[in-house]
């Protein structure tokens, strides 16, 4: 057996590995998440989170609008791990690039940052 990175390779097959847990959410990681979001998103997703950055009204189809219900965005329909993934691979078909040069805690900060405009989930 060898391990390579976040997967675990096994004969016959291949095997994924869980990716470890996400830290957890802190006021120095939202800080974090914050100045990420100024610097790499705002241009796109605007500065409230509403997918009306100065570039978002030319994308087709429209950045994703982060001040909807989380399980109303497009891509991740309220999964954390989506999100991350998301901002990891980019999302097909849309104008959404990799951000996986960030280090995978600097992407978590931007998962929290972004959730952090929807509404609170009714119960």
């Amino acid at each position: 057996m060898v391990v390579i990175g976040f997967f675990l390779l096994q004969s016959p097959g291949i095997i994924l590995a869980q990716s470890p847990k996400p830290p957890k959410q802190t006021p120095e990681l939202l800080s974090q998440g914050k100045k990420l979001y100024e610097q790499n998103c705002v241009m796109c997703h605007g500065p409230k989170g509403d997918g009306k950055g100065q570039l978002g009204a030319t994308l087709k189809p429209p950045p994703t609008d982060f001040t909807k219900p989380i399980k109303q965005w497009p891509y991740s329909k309220g999964d954390l791990n989506k999100v991350f993934e998301a901002i990891t691979d980019g999302v097909p078909n849309t104008s959404m690039v990799k951000w996986s040069q960030l280090s995978e805690k600097d992407r978590w900060a931007l998962v929290y940052m972004v959730r952090g405009f929807a509404p609170p989930a009714k119960k």
